[in-house]
């Protein structure tokens, strides 16, 4: 397995923060407000933008409540489920996040196409588990920061969804950050496992987003700013993939799991 890029060498990494970017972003906002994207849905750039899309399929797999459905929710801008229930089924999600490439100052529109399915049905149904990993080009692996028992299940999670996908990016979060003061995972094990295995490690809040002023409604640049780092990590790890694979970037060394 390659070795991920630097972080911030490929996507200019607080670039959605700058008076340009903040003016691509309105494509994804309506009144300050996230837009929702069916599976035909794109946004609307104004004429003169000319911008290209490219488009990937995230597979998202971890132990059942460790905040799957949050976090596609909060990536999408949508209402993080209060109360945890089981995803029936495959659900897909579309979100679109456009970002700034270090080496050309190009923007490229991200199109992600999350996968989750609830760990019941996968153990159901023998088709559930080939229909997400076919065509992917990404697995997210989520643990939670108050299950232990779902961070010592990574490697189990990495061999049997990723083990024969060795050319597809893979990418670890820790969800419930927010509850780092109740957390079953020291930094040491953190550390232990990025050592181990190299793959990028992030962590995300499950805490529900800022709202508008109506106290109702989704901030939807608030939302943006709390999982950036999220959206920018993933471009940054694909773009960077589709660019050794076409011979535009040197392959990095290999390297492998502990």
């Amino acid at each position: 397995m390659a070795r991920p890029p630097v972080p911030g060498s490929v996507v200019v990494p607080n670039w959605h923060e700058s008076s340009e970017g903040k003016e691509y972003l309105t494509c994804i906002l309506r009144k300050n407000r996230r837009r929702v994207f069916g599976l035909l849905e794109r946004p609307v750039l104004p004429p003169p933008v000319s911008i290209d899309t490219a488009s990937y399929k995230i597979f998202v797999s971890g132990k059942s409540g460790v905040g799957k459905t949050a976090l596609v929710a909060k990536l999408a801008g949508l209402e993080v489920p209060v109360v945890h229930h089981e995803t029936p089924g495959i659900q897909t999600t579309v979100v679109f996040w456009p970002a700034k490439l270090q080496a050309s100052d190009r923007v490229v529109m991200f199109r992600f196409e999350f996968w989750d399915c609830g760990e019941s049905a996968l153990k159901k149904f023998d088709h559930m588990l080939p229909a997400c990993k076919e065509n992917t080009d990404a697995f997210l692996f989520l643990f939670s920061f108050t299950d232990r028992a779902s961070f010592e299940d990574l490697p189990g999670q990495l061999a049997r969804i990723a083990g024969e996908a060795p050319g597809v990016i893979r990418m670890v979060i820790g969800s419930k950050f927010d509850q780092y003061m109740h957390t079953d995972v020291p930094e040491r094990d953190l550390i232990a496992f990025r050592q181990a295995w190299e793959l990028p490690l992030l962590r995300v809040k499950s805490v529900p987003g800022r709202r508008l002023t109506d106290g109702r409604t989704l901030d939807g640049r608030a939302g943006l700013a709390d999982i950036a780092h999220v959206l920018n990590g993933l471009a940054e790890q694909l773009w960077h993939q589709d660019q050794v694979a076409a011979g535009l970037l040197p392959s990095p060394p290999e390297s492998a799991p502990g």
